[in-house]
């Protein structure tokens, strides 16, 4: 029996390890549904930049919903500062679902029913120039103060209240949208939204997508089976790597947002690589996918709208797409969910003040230098140190090797922009490099008869179930 999935209950579930996920480079993961993060801004927008976007006009046009931008009670999403010569940046919200209301969806979930939160939520920011872009995860398990909100249907206003971010999907994605901007105070232009049936039609589209794990994996939660190596993912296989909440890294809600950044940078490098983007076939399925699963705000709900946001997106080179994810910490009150960290404001105002994390040549730049060692704060390191014990006694007591790992090696894994040796493997922090393998949990994370074990020993114990990809 496969255990439903509920992205406002499931935080009880997680791994051992709690506390920031990494400003740079994403070592921690969250995968839920992040491919809708690809399909939305890498496939459904940077395909359409072709001259094919013309020829598909009147079809792609009609695929297309259209929502307000902010379903806030009061005021609005927030205003971009424009630079020196004029230009403003761009910001947009994706969202991911995990409405299970549409048929299709349904079939592929698994927990039918009305209602719907946000498993992914991906600021997504360019630059004003459009040199740069900085795609940051908001850990969707993150509590906080959460906006009044316009309830959808003209269902009244929804009181202000501390709650789960994911929860306010709930009242449509402009309510989203206004707990994001409140969260974080960077403005946002538009939102897009994608729910499971557009995993599967994008990761078809594209042929498939090339992802990596460090160890063989099987988490019967989400179906995802995968021996050690190298795998093209398509079709269900994709959504089950993706919904994965118990495969990658520590086990937690947080790991997933490594795997997260691992498949989008994965998708864009497939897209270059296999010439989607001047194969009229190839493009005309992949932006036909992409519009069919796309909810989008009213500035963006027509072809010609998508085309000027989509050739600014085409402009920017893959080694200056920054991947990070907010910084948090456990909530002391239900340690299932994160805080926003302290050191998640220096974050949020570089992305508002429009600072690049890269620099031309697409190294890290001084900024991301700063933002690093601002969070490497004496209460920061000792936190650590509580997490690297809690994480060796978690790994003992399931039977895997702790790992010979310093505070300062485990603090390079944790805070923005290091290299890792604490059992996370290290990777890239741009789409334009290859980003290695995912981290498979050493911690006891799923069950198989009953009995908890690692993922890797539930491979093992499954010889029965197929694989998910050769």
């Amino acid at each position: 029996m496969t255990e439903p999935v509920d992205s406002a209950r499931d935080g009880a579930e997680r791994g051992a390890v709690h506390g920031s996920a990494p400003l740079l480079g994403g070592r921690r993961v969250r995968v839920h549904h992040a491919v809708r993060v690809a399909a939305v801004v890498v496939a459904g927008l940077l395909l359409l930049t072709t001259g094919a976007g013309v020829w598909l006009y009147a079809h792609l046009n009609g695929n297309l919903r259209g929502l307000p931008l902010f379903g806030g009670a009061t005021g609005d999403a927030g205003r971009e500062k424009p630079d020196a010569f004029g230009r403003t940046p761009v910001n947009v919200l994706v969202i991911g679902s995990d409405s299970r209301a549409d048929p299709a969806d349904c079939a592929l979930g698994g927990d039918c029913g009305p209602g719907q939160n946000a498993d992914v939520e991906m600021v997504v920011h360019l630059s004003a120039d459009r040199s740069n872009a900085t795609v940051m995860s908001v850990p969707r398990d993150t509590v906080t103060d959460l906006p009044a909100c316009k309830a959808p249907a003209g269902g009244g206003v929804v009181a202000a209240r501390h709650d789960q971010i994911n929860s306010t999907l709930r009242y449509g994605p402009g309510c989203t949208v206004a707990a994001v901007h409140q969260l974080t105070g960077i403005p946002i232009d538009h939102f897009m939204m994608i729910g499971f049936d557009g995993v599967v039609r994008m990761s078809d589209a594209v042929g498939g997508v090339d992802v990596c794990v460090d160890r063989s994996v099987y988490d019967p939660y989400s179906h995802l089976k995968l021996a050690k190596g190298r795998h093209t993912l398509k079709g269900l296989a994709a959504l089950e790597f993706l919904r994965s909440r118990h495969a990658f890294g520590d086990g937690s809600d947080l790991g997933r947002t490594y795997a997260q950044h691992l498949y989008l940078g994965s998708l864009v490098r497939r897209m270059k690589a296999t010439g989607t983007l001047t194969d009229p076939a190839a493009l005309y399925a992949l932006a036909d996918a992409a519009t069919k699963a796309l909810t989008v705000d009213t500035g963006l709900d027509s072809v010609p709208k998508l085309l000027g946001l989509a050739a600014d997106l085409n402009k920017v080179q893959p080694s200056r797409v920054t991947f990070t994810t907010m910084q948090s910490e456990p909530d002391p009150v239900n340690p299932g969910r994160v805080v926003v960290a302290p050191a998640a404001q220096a974050l949020f105002s570089a992305i508002a003040a429009d600072r690049a994390l890269t620099t031309p040549d697409g190294a890290k730049s001084a900024v991301a230098t700063a933002l690093q060692r601002a969070a490497a704060t004496p209460e920061a390191m000792a936190d650590l140190e509580s997490r690297i014990a809690h994480r060796d006694r978690s790994a003992r007591a399931s039977g895997a090797p702790p790992g010979d790992v310093s505070v300062a090696a485990y603090a390079a894994s944790a805070l923005p922009g290091g290299s890792d040796d604490s059992g996370y493997d290290a990777h890239a922090e741009t789409a334009g490099q290859d980003t290695g393998c995912a981290s498979v949990s050493p911690y006891q994370t799923v069950a198989v008869g009953g009995v908890r074990m690692t993922p890797s020993q539930a491979f093992t114990a499954s010889r029965g179930v197929p694989l998910s990809a050769p």
